[in-house]
């Protein structure tokens, strides 16, 4: 092909027919022009092709990693309440002094309520990867892609507000740390030293008078007002802001 159009440009110029070698030309010139055009066309079309393809393969990776998250949440989200609950009760018994509990009930209460600690692990090692690689861009819808950046700094919020719950479940815990109140006592009524096939103490310390504390009782409530602000103000914000990333994700998914 190449050597037909060199063959007329030749006999164009030896016939000194300038004038027609230039329409020539400049005709050659264009289906060359034409022919990079379609090339880039096809080029383009392929890298769109995909580039769509990583992006619905990334989708359905997150997808995946957001529902473990969401479901990781919502068990803490009752394993918390179930924390805060459990104080609500131990506060009830410091203001009513005529109902007072057993040593089993009290000792049961206790571990319900500051046994668990709160720390939300969620699965995001497919989105650390992208943010990391800059393949966060492969995202083309921009809302997604704005609260998949964004997602980061909400669980660092969460990790703050969560330390500052540990601290406050850590003053109620460090008050067994004395001579006044039994650790060994909370085992022995629990049935939890068997686990460690310890046998009960003879002498029990009662860990009763606690509901008599005014320490316990502000550390208690401190630990139940740091609860239900970590689920009203943090965890259920969090959860509706999962169910938003997993709408949009669903929407792009073919």
């Amino acid at each position: 092909m190449i050597q037909f159009f060199r063959k007329i440009r030749h006999q164009l110029l030896s016939e000194n027919k300038f004038g027609k070698y230039l329409i020539y030309a400049l005709g050659e010139i264009v289906l060359v022009v034409i022919g990079i055009l379609i090339a880039l066309g096809i080029n383009n079309i392929q890298q769109n092709k995909i580039l769509k393809q990583k992006e619905q393969l990334y989708l359905k990776g997150l997808q995946t990693e957001f529902e473990t998250s969401r479901l990781k949440l919502i068990n803490l989200i009752a394993v918390n309440e179930q924390n805060y609950q459990g104080a609500a009760r131990l506060l009830e018994y410091t203001a009513d002094t005529n109902e007072s509990p057993t040593e089993k009930d009290f000792s049961e209460l206790l571990l319900q309520s500051f046994s668990f600690d709160i720390n939300y692990n969620p699965s995001s090692s497919l989105l650390d990867e992208m943010i990391n690689s800059g393949s966060l861009k492969d995202i083309s819808n921009d809302e997604l892609r704005v609260r998949l950046t964004n997602w980061t700094s909400m669980l660092q919020d969460i990790s703050k507000q969560e330390e500052e719950l540990g601290t406050q479940r850590r003053h109620v815990l460090n008050m067994f740390l004395t001579e006044n109140y039994s650790i060994r006592t909370l085992f022995d009524q629990t049935n939890n030293n068997s686990e460690f096939r310890l046998s009960k103490k003879q002498n029990q310390r009662s860990n009763l008078n606690l509901l008599t504390s005014t320490k316990f009782e502000n550390n208690v409530l401190l630990f139940l007002l740091e609860s239900h602000s970590t689920e009203t103000s943090h965890y259920n914000p969090l959860l509706k802001e999962l169910d938003t990333i997993l709408g949009l994700i669903g929407k792009e998914l073919k």
